[in-house]
């Protein structure tokens, strides 16, 4: 059964620096390509920054260019999004999504219909 699950979420101060996880169980993370998206109170799903399924190339949302970065540990199973600098407006949930490579084309635009299989995803707060 193929599973995500989230972690690392919570209250941070802006400017923070937390670490979401996202592991995998049930299949290989090395075979799909990866995304983080978020989902502010009243607005849609969004995507942050996708993952490649060679793990080679990354692609980025505007408003997280320069501060957020993914990962991949492929002995873990897990992948990983480093947040700098938070702001207020990267409050949300969210969410780790998988899609086996092959099917996975267009991954780079980092959007939510491209993936199949979800986490429950996290709460990232951003608050002084």
């Amino acid at each position: 059964q193929l599973q995500l699950v989230e972690s690392g979420g919570g209250l941070v101060q802006p400017g923070g620096s937390p670490r979401l996880s996202c592991a995998a169980s049930g299949f290989t993370l090395d075979d799909y390509a990866i995304g983080w998206f978020r989902q502010a109170p009243g607005k849609e799903r969004e995507g942050v920054t996708c993952l490649s399924s060679s793990g080679g190339s990354t692609s980025f949302a505007d408003s997280v260019k320069g501060r957020f970065t993914i990962s991949r540990d492929n002995a873990k199973n897990t992948v990983y999004l480093q947040m700098n600098s938070l702001k207020p407006e990267d409050t949300g949930t969210y969410y780790c999504a998988a899609e086996r490579g092959e099917s996975a084309s267009y991954w780079w635009l980092c959007v939510q219909a491209d993936f199949g299989s979800w986490g429950q995803g996290t709460q990232v707060t951003v608050s002084s």
